[in-house]
């Protein structure tokens, strides 16, 4: 099922994408992705990360405007550094990651494009599906296109190839996603802050 959340959204958006497009790989063999969450309510203020970050970007470095894919996050590594919090975070209340076991991200267009040789900025329209639910999000992202530079990121035993990064922060409700809707405002802020800064490989 996962598989097929990625692949469905590539396959609509084939009419669209250039063929000088490349294929970048986020699920990253160096563990690095990480993406930061950050919840900053009246009485506690709260920050965690999720390592399981993977999914399929298409990129044309001559036409940002193309871009299309899905960024996938395993909610299972979601993690906050107090364990009960963590357990809690986990649990059916909240997350419930044993029946959604995923966090999509699908890229629908992007607006504003300013290209600088090999730095777009860009407003992102896109999905995001947190416990099933899917709802819009705009979000002003950096992409920048390091052409020749995975090797240099791998290490001298690593693949020739290409590195996209993507950085962005954006903020959600976790109202709208139903994420325990209304409870503890106090201590558990209802914005939750996202942000990130992850390479995808594509090797030669």
């Amino acid at each position: 099922m996962k598989l097929l959340l990625l692949i469905l959204p590539l396959v609509g958006a084939a009419a669209h994408i250039s063929a000088d497009s490349i294929s970048f790989d986020f699920a990253d063999p160096k563990g690095v992705n990480t993406i930061n969450f950050h919840l900053d309510a009246l009485l506690e203020s709260t920050s965690g990360n999720a390592k399981g970050v993977s999914g399929l970007i298409q990129y044309d470095p001559q036409n940002p405007g193309n871009t299309t894919g899905t960024l996938q996050i395993d909610t299972k590594s979601l993690y906050v550094a107090n364990p009960r919090m963590r357990e809690h975070l986990h649990g059916p209340t909240w997350m419930d990651v044993a029946k959604h076991p995923d966090i999509l991200f699908t890229v629908g267009s992007l607006k504003d494009i300013d290209t600088t040789g090999n730095i777009t900025t860009a407003d992102v329209n896109g999905e995001l599906t947190v416990k099933g639910v899917t709802r819009p999000v705009l979000a002003k992202a950096t992409l920048t296109y390091l052409k020749g530079k995975l090797k240099a990121r791998m290490g001298p035993r690593g693949p020739d190839g290409d590195i996209l990064v993507i950085r962005t922060k954006f903020s959600i409700n976790r109202t709208d996603y139903g994420i325990n809707s209304g409870q503890l405002i106090d201590r558990v802020s209802d914005e939750i802050e996202i942000s990130l800064s992850i390479a995808g490989q594509a090797p030669n």
